[in-house]
């Protein structure tokens, strides 16, 4: 017998969960399905994002910077540190333990909003009077149905072709957070968020890491003055990589994987390493849902097609996240799953495209809301733009770390801030400050005129708002 609902979720990750959360809070019956597992089989809430995503790459992160501190920075502070020692195991278990803090909170989020939750996979049936059958499939069999029902099944990683991932040696960022010991030799292929952060890490820790990337810049979607003040500090670091090259054949083996490939002047090159990380981008994740038992349409790609409000092409169906368009970011797909959540109550949700931060943790963070530089010229429109370095910060000065710039993008006419772009330390947090702004249509005036505490990293942001000014205090 079928469990009746107002609305129904399939997926429980950050679109999901949160699209669940919010409808129920407007007084909706909300079940929210989702298939994903921990080791022991029991449900892990949170999709890619908290499982094998942002989550769990962000402790890793945490603890390799702690380990390059104690080795390379410490002295500085007057610290000694002897008979230094990592155990990558225990670094791992304390990611696992993160995770799973994360799911269990999900879990109780649900309960404490009277969110029905079902552990299995999710896919339509058919349509039925008023709605839709939903049909879950797990250690429990279900039939729900509802009226309303939001899509969030989220992506999966984009394999080589030919190129299967086996998790050992070829792996996505799934077993690049499962490396059990450091490997000598690390490749990358790809130089985007995920590879950038992995590579980081596993450098931090000792490992010797080559970054493959077809692309002939650096980071293309950056600002290029960010980009490539970021790209010295890597090269500092010791992080190789390659652009412009062409991947050939790639053969894994028991002890490790042979990657061919023509650099960027046509030279053939051999890259032999223990792991090989593909990070060539993530492909909407819609196999299972069954979307041809009802007609729901899918573009070339796989992704649900939506309009601007992520209604899909049936009535009382909707999809947010990485399943649609728009950039694959757990916070848009937030955002998206309020939205509909909203709509679905009548209520005029809103999401701004332009307002989406974008944020890479590796060390220097790289983070950006807005236009580039690039973009504004290709687009014609002109602009101002100020740039302060955090050389020139106090704060920054003492905490050791002065690497990188904020750089402020303004209006030429109008002085509003059209772009605002960071490399430095805490970069992802510093970025909070350009998105209220733009959202209430600042200028850099604004900003400018505006007291920041002392010492902060955050001067930084009001110094290059004096800057499109022609008017720094401390530079």
């Amino acid at each position: 017998m079928s469990k009746n609902f107002d609305v129904i979720v399939i997926g429980a990750g950050p679109g999901g969960y949160i699209a669940a959360i919010r409808a129920a809070q407007l007084g909706f019956t909300v079940a929210c399905i989702d298939e994903w597992k921990n080791a022991a089989g029991g449900p892990a809430p949170g999709g890619t994002c908290t499982n094998v995503g942002c989550i769990p790459s962000k402790a890793l992160l945490q603890s390799s910077e702690h380990y390059e501190h104690a080795a390379k920075h410490f002295a500085d502070h007057g610290i000694s540190v002897s008979g230094l020692t990592m155990d990558s195991a225990k670094m791992i278990a304390r990611k696992d333990a993160v995770v799973k803090q994360n799911n269990d909170g999900i879990l109780y989020l649900f309960k404490k909003n009277k969110v029905s939750f079902f552990h299995g996979r999710g896919s339509f049936v058919k349509p039925v009077e008023g709605g839709y059958e939903i049909a879950v499939t797990g250690a429990q069999a279900e039939t729900l149905t509802a009226k309303q029902i939001i899509v969030a099944t989220g992506s999966s990683a984009r394999a080589l072709p030919g190129v299967p991932f086996d998790e050992e040696n070829v792996l996505s960022n799934d077993g690049a957070l499962r490396i059990g010991g450091v490997p000598k030799k690390l490749g990358l292929i790809g130089s985007g968020v995920i590879g950038l952060e992995m590579g980081s890490v596993w450098r931090r820790l000792g490992a010797e890491v080559t970054v493959l990337e077809a692309m002939p810049t650096f980071l293309g979607a950056v600002d290029e003055q960010i980009a490539k003040e970021a790209r010295k500090a890597f090269d500092k670091q010791g992080l190789k990589v390659e652009l412009g090259v062409k991947v050939g054949e790639i053969k894994a083996a028991k002890k490790g994987v042979s990657v061919a490939y023509t650099n960027a002047k046509g030279e053939a090159q051999t890259l032999d390493v223990d792991k090989l990380i593909v990070s060539i981008g993530r492909v909407p994740n819609t196999n299972g849902l069954n979307a041809e038992a009802v007609g729901l349409k899918l573009d070339d790609r796989g992704a649900i097609v939506v309009d601007d409000e992520c209604r899909t092409s049936l009535p009382g169906v909707w999809a947010v996240g990485d399943v649609v368009r728009g950039p694959m970011l757990a916070h848009k797909a937030e955002e998206e799953g309020v939205a509909v959540a909203e709509r679905i109550a009548g209520q005029h949700g809103h999401v701004d495209f332009n307002l989406v931060p974008w944020v890479i943790y590796t060390s220097p963070e790289i983070a950006w809301v807005g236009k580039t530089e690039q973009q504004l010229k290709a687009d014609g429109v002109k602009y101002k733009a100020g740039t302060f370095p955090f050389l020139a910060n106090g704060r920054a000065r003492a905490l050791g770390d002065t690497t990188g710039m904020v750089k402020m993008l303004a209006d030429a006419a109008t002085d509003e801030i059209l772009g605002v772009h960071v490399v430095g330390p805490m970069a992802s947090e510093l970025i909070a400050e350009a998105c209220v702004a733009m959202a209430f249509r600042a200028s850099s005036e604004d900003i400018a005129r505006i007291c920041h505490a002392h010492p902060s990293l955050s001067e930084s942001t009001k110094e290059a708002a004096l800057a499109v000014d022609k008017r720094t205090l401390n530079f």
